[in-house]
C-alpha cells in the first residue's frame, strides 16, 4: 500500500479566505486536531508576517505533536537580494522548525510582469534560497507557483524552474495550480511528464476556481504525486483550496493509498466539524463529513437503505465517523417517520397506535409552516414531547427584551434580561448586543452555563429566515432555521411565528434543549 503524505495549510493558505481569522488559541487547537487526525505536515506561515505570527511561533516550541510535523512558509529572496540577507528567509531559519515550504515563480508571465526581472534572476533566487535553507539544516518543499499555467504558456521554462529547485536540494517539488483553472487531463499530462524527470518526490497544490480541486488532487496522486496539499473543508482564497478531508477519504477508502495512521479515518468527521466550528463556516452537503452526506429523503430510497445500505450509500458512514440520516418530509413516507421515532423510542413498534397521533401532529405542524426536513432535531424533540418522554432541562420564568435606537444615525442596541429555573435553582442573567437574537443567546447561556458547562462549546453556525404567506405582507408568518455545532456534532432546529423574535426564540431554545438531551443520552449508564 503506497503512502501518500498530506500537508494541511489551513493555518496559512486557509487564512486568505474571506471572513476567516484565527486567534492564537484557535491556531493551537487546530494543530492539535490535525495532529490527532494524523495529517503528516501542518503549514503555519512565517513569523515575519506580523506580530500575531511572532507570538504564535513562540508558542510552537511548547507543542509536542505525535503524528504531524510543523512546516514554515516563505517566498524566495527578492530580486537582487542574496538569500543570506533575506528577512523572511532568516525568520524561518531562526525557528526550531525543521521543515519549510519555499515558493517561487514557475510562470514566465509572473517573472516578467510581477517580479519584473529576468528568467535567469528568477532561477537564481530559487536556487540560492533553497541552498541557503538547506545549509541551515532545513528540509525544503518547493512550491512551483502557477506551474500549470506556466507549463501551458512556456513549457521549457516551467520545467527549468522545477529542475533548478530539484538540483538545489528541494526534498519535494510541489506543482501548483494557483489560479485553479486546470482540468484533470491538464494535471495528468503534466504530472506524468514531470514524474519521469526528477528523483525528488512530487507534490500537488491546487485551488478550486473551476470546482476541480479534489478531482485534480486525486488524479495527481494516481499519476505519481505522493505529497498532497490542501485545507480541511477546502477553505482558502477566492473559491478555496482543495478539500483535504474529501481527498483523504477518496485516496484511502477508494484508491487504496495509505494516508492516515491505522484506525484514524473514523476521526475525519469530528475533526472537520471541529475546524468548521472554529472557522464559523458550515459543512452543509460536503462529501463524507456533513449531515447530508448520508441523508435519505425519498420514500423508496429510505426503504431500500433500511433493507441494504449499499443500495444508496457508496461507503459505510461509520468508516469516516459519520452516521446515516433519514429525512422526514412530504415525500419520505411512513418508513422515514418510523425510523425517526425509533431513534427516540427504540422499542416502538410500527403498528403502535401512538404513530397515528404523531402523524396527525406532524401534519398540523407542517401546515403551520414547520419544515422538519432540515430540522430533524426539532422533530426529535417534538416526538419526545408528544409521547410525554421529555422533561425540559430549563424553564424560562421571566424574559424581557428591549431593542432601542436612540437616534436615526446611532446603531441599534438590544438588551435581554432573563430568569431561568433548573430543578428549583434559579439563575438571572443579562446581555447586550447589536441584535436581539444574539443578545438572547448570550443571556440564556450566561444563565445556564454554570449548571450546564458543555454549553460553552456551542456556537451558532447558521441562521436563516423565510417569510411564509407573503401575501399577508408584514403580518406573514416567518420560519427561522438555526444550525448549531459543539465542534463534534451539528444540529438544526426550527421555529415558526408571525413574530420573528418569537420564532427565533423557539428555534434557539430547541437548539439548547437538543444539546442537553444529546449530552444526557451520551452519559454512561450507572453501574448496578
Amino acid at each position: 500500500m503506497e503512502k501518500i503524505y498530506t500537508l494541511d495549510t489551513t493555518l496559512r493558505d486557509g487564512l486568505q479566505a474571506q471572513t476567516v481569522s484565527f486567534s492564537l488559541k484557535d491556531k493551537l487547537k487546530i494543530i492539535r486536531l490535525l495532529d490527532k487526525l494524523g495529517v503528516d505536515f501542518i503549514e503555519v506561515g512565517n513569523p515575519a508576517f506580523g506580530n500575531a505570527d511572532e507570538e504564535f511561533f513562540k508558542c510552537l516550541d511548547s507543542i509536542k505533536t505525535v503524528n504531524s510535523k510543523i512546516v514554515t512558509f516563505s517566498p524566495t529572496c527578492r530580486v537582487g537580494e542574496e538569500a543570506k540577507d533575506s528577512v523572511v528567509l532568516n525568520s524561518i531559519v531562526n525557528t526550531n522548525v525543521k521543515y519549510c515550504t519555499v515558493f517561487g515563480k514557475a510562470w514566465k508571465l509572473h517573472v516578467d510582469e510581477v517580479l519584473k526581472t529576468t528568467e535567469e534572476e528568477n532561477l537564481r533566487m530559487i536556487k540560492d534560497s533553497i541552498e541557503y535553507l538547506r545549509s541551515k539544516g532545513k528540509i525544503v518543499f518547493f512550491d512551483g507557483e502557477h506551474f500549470f499555467d506556466g507549463y501551458k504558456d512556456n513549457h521549457d521554462y516551467a520545467i527549468e524552474v522545477l529542475k533548478t529547485a530539484a538540483s538545489a536540494g528541494a526534498d519535494t517539488i510541489v506543482l501548483c495550480d494557483t489560479n485553479g483553472g486546470s482540468f484533470p487531463d491538464d494535471i495528468k499530462k503534466a504530472v506524468r511528464e514531470v514524474s519521469k524527470l526528477f528523483g525528488a518526490k512530487l507534490g500537488i497544490h491546487v485551488h478550486n476556481d473551476c470546482d476541480m480541486a479534489v478531482a485534480n488532487s486525486v488524479v495527481a496522486a494516481s499519476c505519481g504525486c505522493v505529497h498532497i496539499q490542501g485545507t480541511l473543508n477546502g477553505i482558502g482564497e477566492r473559491c478555496g483550496n482543495a478539500n483535504l478531508a474529501t481527498i483523504i477519504a477518496n485516496l484511502q477508502l477508494k484508491k487504496g493509498f495509505k494516508v492516515l495512521p491505522e484506525n484514524n479515518m473514523e476521526r475525519l468527521t469530528e475533526t472537520s466539524r471541529a475546524v468548521a466550528q472554529i472557522t464559523n463556516l458550515s459543512t452543509t452537503s460536503m462529501p463524507y463529513i456533513s449531515r447530508n452526506a448520508f441523508a435519505h429523503k425519498a420514500g423508496m430510497h429510505v426503504d431500500a437503505v433500511m433493507k441494504n445500505p449499499v443500495t444508496f450509500e457508496h461507503i459505510d458512514p461509520s468508516l469516516v465517523g459519520n452516521k446515516r440520516n433519514f429525512i422526514l418530509s412530504e415525500i419520505s413516507g411512513k418508513s422515514a417517520l418510523f425510523n425517526v421515532v425509533r431513534k427516540v423510542v427504540p422499542d416502538m413498534e410500527r403498528d403502535d397506535p401512538k404513530m397515528d397521533g404523531l402523524l396527525k401532529v406532524l401534519k398540523q405542524k407542517e401546515a403551520d409552516g414547520y419544515h422538519f426536513e432540515v430540522a430533524q432535531e426539532s422533530l426529535e424533540l417534538l416526538i419526545k414531547r408528544q409521547l410525554g418522554l421529555h422533561k425540559p432541562f430549563f424553564e424560562v420564568e421571566k424574559l424581557k427584551l428591549i431593542d432601542e435606537q436612540i437616534t436615526e444615525t446611532s446603531a441599534n442596541t438590544s438588551y435581554v434580561f432573563i430568569k431561568v429555573s433548573v430543578n428549583g435553582t434559579e439563575e438571572i442573567a443579562a446581555a447586550e448586543s447589536d441584535g436581539p437574537l444574539h443578545a438572547l443567546d448570550q443571556a440564556l447561556r450566561k444563565a445556564l452555563c454554570n449548571l450546564y458547562p458543555s454549553l460553552q462549546n456551542v456556537r451558532m453556525t447558521d441562521y436563516k429566515v423565510r417569510v411564509l404567506e407573503s401575501r399577508s405582507s408584514t403580518g406573514s408568518k416567518v420560519r427561522v432555521l438555526i444550525e448549531c455545532s459543539d465542534g463534534v456534532d451539528v444540529w438544526n432546529t426550527v421555529g415558526v411565528s408571525v413574530n420573528i423574535i418569537e420564532a427565533s426564540k423557539m428555534a434557539l431554545f430547541d437548539a439548547i434543549e437538543y444539546k442537553l438531551m444529546k449530552d444526557t443520552d451520551k452519559e454512561p449508564a450507572p453501574e448496578e
